[in-house]
């Protein structure tokens, strides 16, 4: 463990802390506690009322950030439909169902038909897809708006901190070529962090009058 990590001290309700624990025993991917620290730590900072999830697994980072962030609502998107009933359940549970719209289905489908303007995007989904994703996230996000990109160095393969696994070097050339798209946009100002498994923070300064 990095000693960074081992510095983390969640503030968060137990509950979550709890549902976090017995999710990540059942394989089920989950944001790390680093990741999940420096998330809250950007939300209680920036403040923000829309919120838009890429990626609700079973909903325990959507529920943390409602949690931190009192007067926000949130729209998230699963594929798989399994995780997006459990979420369901656990924002119930939590006390936050009035507060968030989940979409069950495909996100660049999802994406692409959707409208309105997001001051905060949290992008957790299908690696592989975050290049794709990006045109319609540059649309929905208002401008001053903050794109938090999750998982961008995937266990030390994207910057060569470890070896790349043979089966693993389409998805790691992706991630790449997203980060290379990312931070050469102008319309974002971009710091690439080692936050858990890789964290890009983006401002969005772009020009929607000229877009």
């Amino acid at each position: 463990m990095k000693y960074t990590a081992s510095l983390v001290k969640l503030n968060i309700d137990e509950r979550v802390i709890r549902r976090r624990s017995e999710a990540l025993e059942r394989g089920i991917p989950v944001a790390d506690d680093e990741t999940l620290q420096f998330l809250l730590l950007t939300l209680a900072a920036c403040k923000p009322t829309k919120i838009l999830e890429i990626g609700t697994a079973v909903g325990l980072s959507a529920t943390a950030m409602l949690l931190t962030c009192p007067s926000a609502k949130l729209t998230t998107i699963e594929l798989e439909e399994e995780r997006y009933v459990e979420a369901k359940r656990n924002f119930t549970d939590f006390g936050v169902s009035e507060r968030v719209t989940a979409h069950l289905g495909d996100a660049g489908e999802i994406l692409a038909m959707m409208d309105g303007e997001f001051d905060f995007v949290f992008l957790d989904g299908p690696k592989a897809q975050y290049e794709k994703y990006l045109f319609d996230l540059k649309r929905l996000m208002k401008k001053g708006g903050v794109l938090f990109s999750d998982d961008v160095l995937l266990y030390g393969w994207v910057n060569g901190a470890e070896p790349t696994p043979q089966k693993r070097h389409s998805i790691v050339d992706k991630i790449r070529s997203y980060l290379e798209t990312l931070t050469s946009d102008t319309d974002f100002i971009t710091s690439v962090l080692d936050v858990g498994d890789g964290v890009a923070l983006s401002v969005y300064v772009g020009d929607k009058e000229k877009a």
